[in-house]
């Protein structure tokens, strides 16, 4: 008899409110579900033009205490043993993707911490949802 895995999901996080709405909807689809989650922060060396020179590791550890601190601030002190926490390089709905190929579920935020604000759904979560190998909401932010 194989034993079975929990209920997994995956969860985009980069900062933004919508992000943030997106971790808050998953902790508690995780509770309802007795699941694990996944919280992922993805960060590119493109996007850093403006930060001074850093090695990738140093930027894995930035952005880990990032991701870190924002899971801590974001979800109850109860719910933190459900989730682990990832970090990784590269385009963020490509490291999305990767990390939802087993999960059962992938959230994301309607739109994240790119320069197109205003668009109703994030050039990221679009591509998720047309691409994920697995079930994806799309949560939107509380606030406009």
């Amino acid at each position: 008899m194989s034993e079975q895995s929990s209920y997994s999901i995956v969860v985009g996080v980069d900062g933004s409110p919508s992000s943030k709405d997106a971790l808050r909807w998953a902790v508690h689809q995780a509770r309802r579900a007795d699941g694990r989650i996944d919280a992922v922060m993805v960060w590119d060396t493109p996007a850093l033009y403006d930060w001074p020179m850093r090695t990738a590791e140093q930027l894995d550890r930035a952005t880990n205490e990032a991701l870190r601190r924002i899971v801590r601030e974001t979800a109850d002190e109860a719910d933190l043993a459900r989730i682990s926490t990832h970090v990784a390089r590269g385009h963020p709905a490509k490291a999305l993707l990767d990390a939802a190929e087993k999960a059962d579920l992938l959230v994301v935020g309607r739109r994240g911490q790119g320069t197109f604000a205003h668009a109703l759904l994030g050039s990221i979560s679009q591509y998720c949802v047309n691409h994920s190998p697995c079930p994806v909401v799309v949560v939107r932010d509380e606030k406009p």
